[in-house]
Parts: C-alpha cells; structure tokens; sequence
C-alpha cells in the first residue's frame, strides 16, 4: 500500500505534528487513547471494524530510522482480543514542493485470527480506507494549525469628495427642457 499527500504547511511543522499523540490521536480513526512512552515508542487503543469484525485493539507504536524533518518509520502491533491480532509499518517521507509538504508513505500489514479469516481482499481494503481517512484528518489538522497565507494589502478606497465629483444619479453639464 502506498499514497501521497499534499499538505499546504511547512515541513518542520508537518514533522512536529508527525510526532505529536495529540495530532496523530485525533487523526488515526477509531483511536480512543494514544500516550507517548518514550521519545519512539507510543501506546494506544484503537477501536477498528473490518468486514463484520469490530474489535478494540491496544497495542504498540514504535518510530525508528528517524531523519528529522525528513521522515520514519512507524511500526505497530496490537491485540484485539478473539477478533486476532494486526501488526503493520509504513515508511513516511517529507517533502516540500511549491510551499507545500509532500507526505509519502508505503506500508505493509499483516493481520492473524479471525480478521485473517475474512479475507485479504476485505481487509486490505479496510486498510487502505483507513490509510486514507487517516491521512486526510491528518492533512486537515495540520492545515488547521498553519497559519494563512498572507494576502496582499488591499487598495483603500478613497472617496472622491472634490466639488467636482459628480453625484450619483446625475449628470453634470446637462440641462433639462421640461
């Protein structure tokens, strides 16, 4: 699985968010809990529904190969009870392009139990849908933080008030015959 993304933000500011649980919390969908551990390690809990599969997961994330502001790679695992297990990494890589950050990820998962059971196909499929809604909520944050782009000054608009300004609904130098 791969996708790209174009968040109109600076780099630094897409990698800040990149590492912050509060950012990443409300864009990972069905996340309930999500703590910071360790500099690269995070715990979560993440309710996910596959197929007719609903199941809460709490698991492990962990970034390595870190080339800040650059990119990482974030690798999970977490255990959803009788539903199985789902483990899984993406390498994430920043960019930036016309003062935007480009955002690029490859990710491969794995999954065991009864969500295995379902199928590949189905579950290949809830995974790209949450790739996308993920980065999507993820894109629509950041873009929230970063401030707008500053527009040019606009002109004043300065009356004419000279006695020689016409005024509206007439005409100046016409006489009536009536």
């Amino acid at each position: 699985m791969s996708g790209e993304y174009r968040i109109p933000a600076p780099k630094h500011q897409v990698w800040r968010a990149l590492n912050d649980p509060a950012v990443l919390q409300q864009a990972i969908p069905g996340c309930r809990d999500l703590e910071r551990i360790s500099d690269t390690e995070l715990t979560a809990t993440v309710v996910a529904k596959v197929g007719p599969v609903k199941a809460t997961f709490s698991g492990r994330v962990t970034l390595s190969d870190l080339d800040p502001p650059h990119g990482y790679t974030i690798s999970g695992e977490g255990q959803g009870g009788a539903a199985g297990f789902g483990k899984g990494s993406a390498k994430v890589s920043l960019a930036e392009e016309a003062g935007e950050t480009v955002l690029r990820y490859t990710a491969d998962v794995q999954v065991g139990g009864k969500l295995a059971q379902i199928g590949q196909r189905l579950v290949g499929s809830a995974a790209k849908k949450s790739a996308n809604d993920f980065f999507s909520a993820f894109a629509a944050a950041v873009a929230a933080e970063s401030p707008p782009p500053e527009a040019p000054p606009a002109a004043a608009a300065i009356p004419d008030e000279s006695p020689a300004a016409p005024l509206a609904g007439q005409q100046r130098g016409v006489r009536s015959l009536a």
